[in-house]
């Protein structure tokens, strides 16, 4: 049989079936990119920023000095250790603290004996006194007498309190809860009253301090927003926002304090944030994050056309919004994007085998 006219006998039944399976491979990809959620390119109102890097502090950032003088005897916290707040960080000799407190314990008991026995005398001259048995100076040098005797108690009262409050001096304890920076001291020297011991910080409390230049600070002051840009891309506002009423002379910058509210996490004195001032808001075009996708050194979005086909293009971003991002270049409002880049990829294949397909057909 001649092989030829075999051939020319199938090509219709051939063309039937491989144009059946470019139909089914078509609607297969019809069906793919129909199956992914999509959002429209639209403008949206955001505000301006001016961006400028600001300087984290520690609101509370004491030095712990001693108050009595006495000789180092422990030192149970270093540079970097978590302290809380009334923790004993340094412990001061106290032997000689000690015998101070107990000889005014002792001078105490000893007025208050004698102002009992002032007291005693007191009633037994005035009771003579009224029977006409004791003379007017008499009563006078009871009344003296008992006076004294009060005013002894008075001060043996105060210096046994004074002495108990230079012993619990001995005990240096942290005003608030945070870590140590610096350890002024050593074990066995001198502590004297106003020396340093400890310096730290509490990272309870932090703000943001950031040098703003005069044509800026105005929007400060009458917008009052400003954005704090933390590690991890978390974007807080701060609790209150102070400008100083006065510039710099050298750089003429306005410096404006930025209080955090709450603890931060991850965040230190003397790190740098980002800081976006509010001057004004504009219309820009926007797509939403989930759509963009990045591969290697491109980022684009996959487009669906009128006619339902997927195509890959690449854009031009700018800010970042959270759930959405500025489109500089690459899109115009109005046209569908594929909010599930991993579908619209696979449908973008199908797509391309049922094309393949199509001209095999053809």
């Amino acid at each position: 049989m001649n092989h030829r006219h075999i051939f020319t006998a199938l090509l219709p039944g051939l063309a039937l079936l491989f144009g059946t399976q470019g139909a089914v491979a078509a609607e297969a990809a019809a069906v793919q990119a129909a199956s992914f959620p999509t959002a429209e390119v639209t403008h949206r109102t955001v505000p301006r920023e001016y961006r400028l890097d600001g300087v984290v502090e520690a609101v509370n950032r004491t030095t712990v000095s001693a108050q009595t003088q006495g000789q180092v005897e422990e030192i149970l916290y270093d540079v970097d250790d978590f302290v809380n707040k009334g923790d004993v960080i340094a412990r001061l000799r106290d032997t000689e603290h000690r015998a101070r407190v107990a000889q005014a314990a002792a001078e105490l008991k000893s007025a208050t004996a004698q102002r009992v026995r002032a007291t005693d005398e007191y009633a037994r001259v005035e009771g003579l006194f009224k029977k006409k048995n004791a003379s007017a100076s008499e009563m006078d040098n009871a009344e003296a007498e008992l006076a004294s005797a009060e005013a002894r108690l008075d001060a043996a009262q105060a210096a046994l309190e004074q002495a108990q409050e230079q012993l619990k001096y001995t005990e240096i304890r942290a005003p608030y809860s945070g870590l140590v920076t610096n350890r002024h001291m050593q074990l066995g020297e001198i502590a004297s009253p106003g020396q340093p011991v400890m310096s730290g910080i509490s990272l309870e409390e932090l703000r943001v301090t950031v040098d703003v230049p005069q044509s800026v600070v105005s929007a400060v002051r009458e917008i009052g927003e400003v954005n704090v840009y933390l590690p991890g891309d978390e974007v807080v506002q701060p609790a209150r926002i102070t400008v100083f009423p006065f510039a710099d002379l050298g750089s003429n910058t306005f410096q404006v304090r930025l209080d955090l509210s709450g603890q931060v996490a991850d965040l230190f004195p003397g790190m740098f944030v980002k800081t976006g001032i509010i001057t004004g808001k504009k219309e820009e075009l926007t797509v939403p994050t989930e759509a963009v996708v990045y591969r290697s050194e491109v980022t684009g979005v996959y487009v669906l056309d009128p006619d339902g086909d997927v195509h890959l293009r690449q854009i031009r971003v700018g800010r970042n919004l959270g759930d959405a991002l500025v489109v500089l270049s690459g899109l115009s409002p109005g046209e569908t994007v594929a909010l599930d880049p991993i579908a619209a990829g696979v449908a973008l294949k199908a797509q391309a085998t049922a094309l393949v397909q199509g001209g095999r057909d053809g």
